[in-house]
Protein backbone atom coordinates (compact mmCIF):
# COMPACT_ATOMS: atom_id res chain seq x y z
CA UNK A 1 0.00 0.00 0.00
CA UNK A 2 0.81 3.65 -0.26
CA UNK A 3 2.10 5.32 3.05
CA UNK A 4 2.37 8.62 3.90
CA UNK A 5 3.49 11.18 6.25
CA UNK A 6 3.22 14.79 6.80
CA UNK A 7 5.07 17.83 8.14
CA UNK A 8 4.94 21.57 7.67
CA UNK A 9 7.09 24.59 8.25
CA UNK A 10 6.44 28.02 9.30
CA UNK A 11 8.29 30.96 9.35
CA UNK A 12 7.58 31.48 13.23
CA UNK A 13 7.83 28.34 14.25
CA UNK A 14 10.64 26.00 11.70
CA UNK A 15 9.16 22.54 11.51
CA UNK A 16 6.66 21.13 13.52
CA UNK A 17 8.25 17.48 13.82
CA UNK A 18 10.38 16.37 17.02
CA UNK A 19 10.66 12.63 16.37
CA UNK A 20 12.59 10.98 13.87
CA UNK A 21 10.37 10.30 10.41
CA UNK A 22 8.45 6.97 10.52
CA UNK A 23 8.88 6.74 6.57
CA UNK A 24 12.66 6.89 6.39
CA UNK A 25 12.89 5.05 3.76
CA UNK A 26 10.12 6.99 1.29
CA UNK A 27 10.70 7.22 -2.41
CA UNK A 28 9.20 10.69 -3.11
CA UNK A 29 8.48 14.11 -1.15
CA UNK A 30 6.12 16.39 -1.95
CA UNK A 31 6.88 20.00 -1.56
CA UNK A 32 4.59 22.91 -1.56
CA UNK A 33 5.50 26.35 -0.41
CA UNK A 34 5.13 30.14 -0.56
CA UNK A 35 7.99 31.35 -3.05
CA UNK A 36 10.38 32.65 -0.58
CA UNK A 37 9.87 30.08 1.59
CA UNK A 38 11.30 27.72 -0.46
CA UNK A 39 15.27 28.42 0.68
CA UNK A 40 17.90 25.84 0.70
CA UNK A 41 18.11 25.63 4.19
CA UNK A 42 14.31 24.24 4.29
CA UNK A 43 14.71 21.65 1.26
CA UNK A 44 18.04 20.29 2.72
CA UNK A 45 16.11 19.75 5.97
CA UNK A 46 13.73 17.97 3.98
CA UNK A 47 16.36 15.53 2.05
CA UNK A 48 18.21 15.07 5.17
CA UNK A 49 15.21 13.42 6.76
CA UNK A 50 14.18 11.63 3.80
CA UNK A 51 18.11 10.45 2.10
CA UNK A 52 16.36 7.97 -0.11
CA UNK A 53 13.37 10.33 -1.67
CA UNK A 54 12.89 12.07 -5.20
CA UNK A 55 12.16 15.85 -3.65
CA UNK A 56 9.69 17.34 -5.82
CA UNK A 57 7.58 20.51 -5.44
CA UNK A 58 6.98 23.81 -6.74
CA UNK A 59 6.00 27.47 -5.21
CA UNK A 60 2.48 27.87 -4.68
CA UNK A 61 -0.19 30.67 -4.52
CA UNK A 62 -1.50 28.17 -1.29
CA UNK A 63 -0.43 25.41 0.19
CA UNK A 64 -3.01 22.51 1.10
CA UNK A 65 -2.48 19.76 4.16
CA UNK A 66 -5.73 17.56 4.38
CA UNK A 67 -8.30 20.07 4.79
CA UNK A 68 -6.15 23.28 5.81
CA UNK A 69 -5.16 25.99 3.44
CA UNK A 70 -1.64 27.98 4.21
CA UNK A 71 -0.09 31.16 3.02
CA UNK A 72 3.71 31.12 2.64
CA UNK A 73 4.49 27.98 4.83
CA UNK A 74 6.27 24.83 3.06
CA UNK A 75 3.90 21.51 3.74
CA UNK A 76 6.09 18.38 2.80
CA UNK A 77 4.26 15.12 2.34
CA UNK A 78 6.47 11.95 2.30
CA UNK A 79 5.36 8.88 0.21
CA UNK A 80 6.21 5.45 0.48
CA UNK A 81 5.37 2.97 -1.75
CA UNK A 82 5.32 -0.82 -1.21
CA UNK A 83 5.46 -2.04 -5.06
CA UNK A 84 5.83 1.23 -7.06
CA UNK A 85 9.25 2.66 -8.51
CA UNK A 86 9.94 6.72 -8.55
CA UNK A 87 12.13 8.27 -10.89
CA UNK A 88 12.67 11.86 -11.53
CA UNK A 89 13.11 14.02 -15.10
CA UNK A 90 14.18 17.58 -15.27
CA UNK A 91 14.25 20.41 -18.46
CA UNK A 92 15.21 23.48 -18.37
CA UNK A 93 13.05 26.69 -20.47
CA UNK A 94 14.33 29.50 -21.50
CA UNK A 95 11.01 30.63 -23.82
CA UNK A 96 7.88 29.99 -23.78
CA UNK A 97 8.17 28.94 -27.30
CA UNK A 98 10.60 25.46 -25.87
CA UNK A 99 7.25 24.16 -23.81
CA UNK A 100 6.00 21.60 -26.34
CA UNK A 101 9.84 20.60 -26.72
CA UNK A 102 9.76 20.53 -23.00
CA UNK A 103 6.97 18.56 -22.74
CA UNK A 104 8.45 15.90 -25.21
CA UNK A 105 12.22 15.74 -24.12
CA UNK A 106 10.63 14.64 -20.08
CA UNK A 107 8.22 12.26 -21.80
CA UNK A 108 11.18 10.62 -23.38
CA UNK A 109 13.40 10.66 -20.14
CA UNK A 110 10.75 8.71 -18.07
CA UNK A 111 9.73 6.02 -21.30
CA UNK A 112 9.76 2.31 -20.44
CA UNK A 113 7.27 -0.50 -20.60
CA UNK A 114 5.63 -0.50 -17.13
CA UNK A 115 5.60 3.49 -16.54
CA UNK A 116 1.79 3.95 -15.42
CA UNK A 117 1.76 7.80 -14.16
CA UNK A 118 3.14 11.02 -14.77
CA UNK A 119 3.41 13.43 -11.89
CA UNK A 120 4.15 17.34 -13.54
CA UNK A 121 5.64 20.03 -11.84
CA UNK A 122 6.52 23.68 -14.01
CA UNK A 123 7.61 26.92 -13.66
CA UNK A 124 4.04 28.84 -13.85
CA UNK A 125 5.16 32.49 -15.57
CA UNK A 126 7.68 31.26 -18.46
CA UNK A 127 6.57 27.97 -19.63
CA UNK A 128 3.05 27.62 -21.81
CA UNK A 129 1.17 25.01 -20.09
CA UNK A 130 -1.13 24.31 -23.13
CA UNK A 131 1.97 23.74 -25.38
CA UNK A 132 3.58 21.61 -22.96
CA UNK A 133 1.07 19.56 -22.05
CA UNK A 134 0.75 18.69 -25.87
CA UNK A 135 4.81 17.73 -25.82
CA UNK A 136 4.10 14.94 -22.87
CA UNK A 137 0.88 14.08 -24.12
CA UNK A 138 2.45 13.09 -27.77
CA UNK A 139 5.18 11.25 -26.71
CA UNK A 140 3.42 9.43 -24.06
CA UNK A 141 0.68 8.52 -25.92
CA UNK A 142 -1.93 6.44 -24.23
CA UNK A 143 0.61 4.71 -21.84
CA UNK A 144 0.72 6.69 -19.19
CA UNK A 145 -1.84 9.03 -17.16
CA UNK A 146 -0.41 12.52 -16.93
CA UNK A 147 -1.39 14.95 -14.22
CA UNK A 148 -0.27 17.93 -12.27
CA UNK A 149 0.41 21.51 -12.35
CA UNK A 150 1.83 25.19 -12.49
CA UNK A 151 3.80 26.47 -9.72
CA UNK A 152 2.07 29.66 -8.61
CA UNK A 153 3.40 32.99 -6.50
CA UNK A 154 0.30 33.88 -4.56
CA UNK A 155 -1.23 36.66 -6.34
CA UNK A 156 2.10 38.56 -7.10
CA UNK A 157 2.75 36.81 -10.49
CA UNK A 158 6.25 38.04 -10.47
CA UNK A 159 8.36 34.69 -10.21
CA UNK A 160 7.71 31.08 -9.57
CA UNK A 161 10.33 28.20 -8.52
CA UNK A 162 10.03 24.25 -9.09
CA UNK A 163 11.71 21.76 -6.30
CA UNK A 164 13.79 18.97 -7.98
CA UNK A 165 15.90 17.17 -5.42
CA UNK A 166 17.85 19.64 -3.67
CA UNK A 167 17.71 22.09 -6.75
CA UNK A 168 15.22 25.30 -6.29
CA UNK A 169 14.53 27.16 -9.50
CA UNK A 170 12.30 28.95 -12.17
CA UNK A 171 12.22 28.22 -15.34
CA UNK A 172 12.04 24.68 -14.96
CA UNK A 173 9.74 21.46 -15.73
CA UNK A 174 9.98 18.38 -13.42
CA UNK A 175 8.03 15.42 -13.30
CA UNK A 176 7.85 12.57 -11.48
CA UNK A 177 7.51 8.49 -13.36
CA UNK A 178 5.69 6.19 -11.16
CA UNK A 179 6.45 2.74 -12.54
CA UNK A 180 4.48 -0.75 -11.43
CA UNK A 181 1.50 -2.88 -12.81
CA UNK A 182 -0.02 -2.87 -8.62
CA UNK A 183 0.23 1.20 -8.94
CA UNK A 184 -4.16 2.36 -9.12
CA UNK A 185 -5.00 6.22 -10.42
CA UNK A 186 -7.80 7.66 -10.61
CA UNK A 187 -7.94 11.45 -11.61
CA UNK A 188 -10.40 14.00 -12.37
CA UNK A 189 -11.25 17.53 -12.86
CA UNK A 190 -14.00 19.95 -12.72
CA UNK A 191 -14.57 23.49 -12.23
CA UNK A 192 -18.39 24.30 -11.38
CA UNK A 193 -18.98 27.06 -14.09
CA UNK A 194 -21.97 27.72 -16.42
CA UNK A 195 -21.91 28.10 -19.74
CA UNK A 196 -24.19 30.91 -21.49
CA UNK A 197 -24.43 32.82 -24.28
CA UNK A 198 -24.15 31.44 -27.93
CA UNK A 199 -21.06 29.25 -29.03
CA UNK A 200 -18.80 31.33 -31.25
CA UNK A 201 -15.89 30.61 -33.63
CA UNK A 202 -12.46 32.06 -32.72
CA UNK A 203 -11.95 34.04 -35.93
CA UNK A 204 -8.51 35.41 -34.78
CA UNK A 205 -6.13 35.18 -32.49
CA UNK A 206 -2.41 34.41 -31.61
CA UNK A 207 -1.32 31.98 -29.13
CA UNK A 208 -3.23 32.97 -25.77
CA UNK A 209 -4.21 36.23 -27.43
CA UNK A 210 -7.67 36.35 -28.56
CA UNK A 211 -8.77 39.05 -30.61
CA UNK A 212 -11.69 38.15 -32.81
CA UNK A 213 -14.41 35.60 -32.01
CA UNK A 214 -17.12 35.42 -35.12
CA UNK A 215 -15.65 38.01 -36.73
CA UNK A 216 -16.21 40.89 -33.60
CA UNK A 217 -14.18 42.42 -31.39
CA UNK A 218 -13.98 39.51 -28.43
CA UNK A 219 -13.27 42.36 -26.19
CA UNK A 220 -16.81 44.73 -27.20
CA UNK A 221 -18.35 41.14 -27.20
CA UNK A 222 -17.00 40.52 -23.46
CA UNK A 223 -17.63 43.92 -22.28
CA UNK A 224 -21.37 43.95 -23.91
CA UNK A 225 -22.14 40.01 -21.88
CA UNK A 226 -20.60 41.23 -18.32
CA UNK A 227 -22.43 44.36 -18.58
CA UNK A 228 -21.46 46.47 -14.91
CA UNK A 229 -18.41 43.91 -14.47
CA UNK A 230 -16.67 45.42 -17.15
CA UNK A 231 -15.60 48.05 -15.72
CA UNK A 232 -13.42 46.11 -13.22
CA UNK A 233 -12.12 43.82 -16.09
CA UNK A 234 -9.79 42.30 -15.91
CA UNK A 235 -10.05 41.19 -12.59
CA UNK A 236 -13.41 40.71 -12.81
CA UNK A 237 -12.57 38.22 -15.78
CA UNK A 238 -11.93 35.22 -12.71
CA UNK A 239 -15.64 35.32 -12.09
CA UNK A 240 -16.13 35.12 -16.22
CA UNK A 241 -13.87 32.49 -17.47
CA UNK A 242 -14.37 31.31 -21.36
CA UNK A 243 -15.21 27.96 -21.95
CA UNK A 244 -12.66 26.49 -25.55
CA UNK A 245 -13.84 23.80 -27.15
CA UNK A 246 -10.89 22.33 -29.76
CA UNK A 247 -11.88 21.45 -33.00
CA UNK A 248 -12.62 17.53 -32.95
CA UNK A 249 -13.37 17.33 -29.48
CA UNK A 250 -16.86 17.33 -27.18
CA UNK A 251 -15.31 18.54 -23.97
CA UNK A 252 -14.58 22.41 -23.47
CA UNK A 253 -11.16 23.51 -21.68
CA UNK A 254 -11.74 26.54 -19.12
CA UNK A 255 -9.57 29.58 -19.24
CA UNK A 256 -9.28 32.30 -17.25
CA UNK A 257 -7.84 36.17 -18.32
CA UNK A 258 -4.85 37.66 -17.30
CA UNK A 259 -5.34 41.09 -18.80
CA UNK A 260 -6.95 43.29 -21.54
CA UNK A 261 -5.19 45.79 -24.35
CA UNK A 262 -8.15 48.28 -25.07
CA UNK A 263 -5.81 49.55 -28.35
CA UNK A 264 -5.78 46.11 -29.78
CA UNK A 265 -9.56 45.29 -28.40
CA UNK A 266 -7.99 41.81 -27.37
CA UNK A 267 -7.80 39.79 -24.40
CA UNK A 268 -4.78 37.62 -23.12
CA UNK A 269 -5.78 34.17 -21.42
CA UNK A 270 -4.44 31.79 -19.09
CA UNK A 271 -3.54 28.98 -22.56
CA UNK A 272 -3.72 29.05 -25.88
CA UNK A 273 -7.32 29.60 -27.68
CA UNK A 274 -6.63 28.26 -31.30
CA UNK A 275 -8.24 29.94 -34.15
CA UNK A 276 -11.09 27.09 -35.73
CA UNK A 277 -11.89 26.28 -32.12
CA UNK A 278 -15.35 27.41 -30.32
CA UNK A 279 -15.88 29.26 -27.25
CA UNK A 280 -18.84 30.59 -24.64
CA UNK A 281 -18.22 32.71 -21.58
CA UNK A 282 -18.91 31.19 -18.19
CA UNK A 283 -19.86 32.41 -14.82
CA UNK A 284 -20.19 30.76 -11.51
CA UNK A 285 -20.64 31.48 -7.66
CA UNK A 286 -19.43 30.33 -4.73
CA UNK A 287 -21.23 27.12 -4.11
CA UNK A 288 -20.60 25.93 -8.25
CA UNK A 289 -17.26 26.41 -7.09
CA UNK A 290 -17.54 23.64 -4.06
CA UNK A 291 -19.92 21.82 -6.32
CA UNK A 292 -17.31 21.95 -9.11
CA UNK A 293 -14.64 19.89 -6.15
CA UNK A 294 -17.14 17.58 -5.39
CA UNK A 295 -17.87 16.42 -8.37
CA UNK A 296 -14.07 15.93 -9.39
CA UNK A 297 -13.38 13.84 -6.00
CA UNK A 298 -16.78 11.57 -7.24
CA UNK A 299 -15.31 11.52 -10.72
CA UNK A 300 -12.13 9.46 -9.66
CA UNK A 301 -14.12 6.25 -10.33
CA UNK A 302 -13.12 3.31 -8.20
CA UNK A 303 -9.84 4.45 -7.74
CA UNK A 304 -11.39 6.74 -5.17
CA UNK A 305 -12.61 3.51 -2.97
CA UNK A 306 -9.18 2.36 -0.75
CA UNK A 307 -7.31 4.91 -2.35
CA UNK A 308 -4.21 5.78 -0.05
CA UNK A 309 -3.18 9.50 -1.08
CA UNK A 310 -4.94 12.27 -2.71
CA UNK A 311 -3.29 14.97 -4.78
CA UNK A 312 -5.92 18.60 -4.76
CA UNK A 313 -4.33 20.89 -7.28
CA UNK A 314 -6.77 23.56 -7.69
CA UNK A 315 -6.30 27.10 -9.39
CA UNK A 316 -5.45 30.51 -8.08
CA UNK A 317 -8.41 32.44 -9.81
CA UNK A 318 -10.79 29.49 -7.57
CA UNK A 319 -8.95 30.96 -4.68
CA UNK A 320 -9.16 34.59 -5.49
CA UNK A 321 -13.06 33.74 -5.75
CA UNK A 322 -13.84 32.00 -2.75
CA UNK A 323 -11.47 34.09 -0.51
CA UNK A 324 -12.02 33.11 3.39
CA UNK A 325 -14.43 29.99 1.83
CA UNK A 326 -11.79 28.80 -0.06
CA UNK A 327 -11.22 25.82 2.59
CA UNK A 328 -14.88 24.41 2.19
CA UNK A 329 -14.00 23.42 -1.71
CA UNK A 330 -11.10 21.14 -0.06
CA UNK A 331 -13.28 20.05 2.97
CA UNK A 332 -15.62 18.82 -0.16
CA UNK A 333 -13.43 16.81 -1.46
CA UNK A 334 -12.43 15.03 2.17
CA UNK A 335 -16.09 14.53 2.43
CA UNK A 336 -16.03 12.07 -0.58
CA UNK A 337 -13.04 10.23 -0.38
CA UNK A 338 -13.58 9.70 3.08
CA UNK A 339 -11.13 9.77 5.99
CA UNK A 340 -8.68 7.79 4.79
CA UNK A 341 -6.58 9.42 1.67
CA UNK A 342 -3.56 11.47 2.96
CA UNK A 343 -4.42 14.83 1.28
CA UNK A 344 -1.90 17.11 0.24
CA UNK A 345 -1.56 19.98 -3.06
CA UNK A 346 -1.29 23.35 -3.80
CA UNK A 347 -2.93 26.60 -5.57
CA UNK A 348 -1.74 26.78 -8.94
CA UNK A 349 -1.10 28.76 -12.12
CA UNK A 350 -2.93 26.09 -14.19
CA UNK A 351 -3.64 22.39 -13.69
CA UNK A 352 -2.85 19.52 -15.59
CA UNK A 353 -5.12 16.58 -16.02
CA UNK A 354 -6.55 14.43 -18.74
CA UNK A 355 -9.93 15.20 -20.18
CA UNK A 356 -12.53 11.78 -19.73
CA UNK A 357 -13.61 11.38 -23.02
CA UNK A 358 -9.54 10.81 -25.07
CA UNK A 359 -7.11 10.61 -21.94
CA UNK A 360 -4.77 13.15 -23.51
CA UNK A 361 -3.48 15.47 -20.81
CA UNK A 362 -4.77 19.38 -21.54
CA UNK A 363 -4.17 22.31 -19.47
CA UNK A 364 -7.07 23.42 -17.62
CA UNK A 365 -7.64 26.78 -15.57
CA UNK A 366 -10.12 27.41 -12.91
CA UNK A 367 -10.60 23.97 -12.21
CA UNK A 368 -10.18 21.84 -9.01
CA UNK A 369 -7.97 18.41 -10.32
CA UNK A 370 -7.68 15.98 -8.08
CA UNK A 371 -5.15 12.75 -8.38
CA UNK A 372 -5.73 9.58 -5.96
CA UNK A 373 -3.40 6.56 -5.78
CA UNK A 374 -2.84 3.50 -4.25
CA UNK A 375 -1.19 -0.09 -4.55
CA UNK A 376 -3.10 -3.53 -4.81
Amino acid sequence: MVKVEQQQWTPARGWDHVAAPTLGDAQMVLVFGGQSQLTPDVIGAIGDRYPSAVLFGCSTAGEIADTVVFDDTVVATAVHFDFTTVRLATTLVEDPDDSFAAGQRLATQLAAEDLRHVLVLSDGLLVNGSRLADGLAGTIGSQAVVTGGLAGDGSRFVRTLVVADREIRGGMVAAVGLYGERLHIGCASFGGYDSFGPERLVTRSRGSMLYELDGQSALALYKKYLGPHASDLPSSGLLFPLAVRLTGEVESIVRTILSIDEEQQSLTFAGDIPEGAHARLMKTNFDRLVDGATNAARACDTSVIGADFALLVSCVGRKLVLKQRTEEEVEAVREVLGPVPAMTGFYSYGELSPFASTGQCRLHNQSMTITTLSEA
